[in-house]
């Protein structure tokens, strides 16, 4: 059963020599993120939403137990468009579960994070008059789909790239019969290779040689003609390396003036501690996904992953932008975080929901882009993040882009995680 359910045209390029421009939401950090100088105020624009989860609930993401272990994230909650974006004025909405649009100019929904390879689901359904489709490795705003994505198409009608086509790039060779009920496709991008599955039939094998392949980019949901629906969308990323072996701490260190314990116990990396310490990998990320699955053995424990951090000394143990790790939240209220939440970015903003518990495992996917950050919590987004402050060296003092450690947290005396599964996937900072 489901543990966690939350259930051809083209526009104007924003893609400036090759690099990948991220544009978002950005919520504002929270009240106790430290003060910056001469911060600029950002006016955010709350997303259409349906019936928002009662606040003492853990909503449904439509993912097992066994997906979540395996790295399955939910880009659509199932009641908000909370990590998505419009690049125009599409009347994008939620109803029932339902991504919808039937009215506006041609126009995209995108991710608010950036992906590379990966294994994408999602369920549609058209009518006789749509013409819609999924971008992939898209830019925010596309103009040619040889170019600047790929553009799956879904589109029932006459057209030269019927359902399951890539536009410009590859057609299937026998359409697929037309249909107004759900369909589902999978589909997997990895390096230069696009493979899809239409209601469990291949009807794409392509692999891109031209010289505009495309690495990295933002997912897209089309609305060009008649009314579309999307729902199910579900995301695993390719090419994870793991970065601890289960046997040793090899690729780790710990930071000096650390006063935390760190050991492999039972295939996981197990911290205690008399005062705060780190173990950080010895290996740098700048844009990445990383992914860890960690358990807290104790009531609302306080601990996190650490990233971009500058590397550790006794002055200075910890210098990095923090996931934080504390499952306590107010009034029986999972939208009321204590101490930030579980996924919140420490100092800058709160998790949106607390959705893992103390003494159970939970899974921790973050991506880190440009300025933009994101957290699921065992898929389910609880971070939607840009940080605007002036550069630094420093993430405790502003933003950087520069590659950075990733570590691990002992906080206090009453520490005591176990962590297991850690990954890393690099993002590719340009595409050709």
């Amino acid at each position: 059963m489901p543990r966690k359910t939350v259930n051809c045209i083209v526009l104007s390029a924003l893609f400036l020599t090759g690099c990948l421009k991220v544009e978002h939401p950005s919520p504002p950090a929270k009240s106790h993120a430290e003060p910056q100088a001469k911060e600029v105020a950002v006016k955010v624009t709350k997303p259409e939403t349906a019936a928002e989860p009662a606040g003492n609930i853990i909503p449904e993401t439509g993912l097992t137990d066994e997906e979540i272990a395996a790295g399955w994230i939910a880009l659509f909650d199932g009641h908000s468009l909370f990590g998505w974006k419009a690049n125009n004025d599409v009347n994008w909405h939620v109803e029932q579960g339902v991504i919808k649009a039937d009215s506006g100019k041609p126009g995209l929904l995108l991710t608010t994070s950036p992906f590379a390879d990966y294994e994408l689901k999602f369920d549609f359904r058209l009518t006789p008059e749509t013409n819609s489709g999924v971008f992939l490795r898209t830019i925010f705003d596309p103009k040619d789909p040889v170019k600047d994505c790929y553009e799956l198409n879904l589109c029932d009608q006459k057209t030269e790239y019927p359902t399951g086509s890539l536009v410009g790039r590859s057609k299937i060779q026998k359409p697929v019969p037309a249909s107004q009920e759900w369909q589902s496709f999978i589909v997997r991008l990895e390096g230069p290779k696009i493979q899809a599955s239409l209601n469990g039939k291949e009807v794409l094998n392509f692999t891109d040689t031209s010289e505009n392949l495309r690495k990295v980019g933002f997912i897209g949901l089309q609305k060009n003609a008649g009314a579309i629906e999307f729902r199910k969308i579900y995301l695993n990323p390719l090419r994870m390396s793991t970065i601890f072996n289960g046997v040793d701490l090899a690729g780790w260190r710990v930071v000096p003036g650390s006063k935390s314990k760190f050991e492999v116990v039972d295939s996981t990396i197990h911290v205690t501690a008399e005062k705060q310490g780190y173990l950080e990998t010895e290996e740098t990320w700048d844009n990445f996904l990383f992914q860890a699955t960690a358990k807290s053995n104790g009531k609302a424990l306080n601990s996190g992953y650490f990233f971009r951090a500058i590397e550790g000394s006794e002055k200075g143990m910890a210098n990095g932008y923090e996931v934080q790790i504390h499952n306590g939240f107010k009034d029986k209220d999972r939208t009321k975080p204590e101490n930030a939440g579980t996924g919140a970015i420490f100092r800058r903003t709160e998790a949106r929901r607390v959705v893992s518990n103390d003494n159970e495992w939970f899974t921790t996917t973050l991506s880190a882009y440009g300025s933009h950050i994101a957290v699921w919590i065992d898929g389910y987004q609880v971070t939607d993040w840009n940080d605007t402050r002036k550069p630094d060296e420093n993430p405790r003092k502003g933003l950087r882009l520069k590659a950075g450690h990733i570590s691990l947290q002992g906080h206090d005396p009453t520490t005591d995680l176990n962590f297991k599964d850690l990954k890393v996937s690099t993002l590719p900072t340009e595409s050709p």
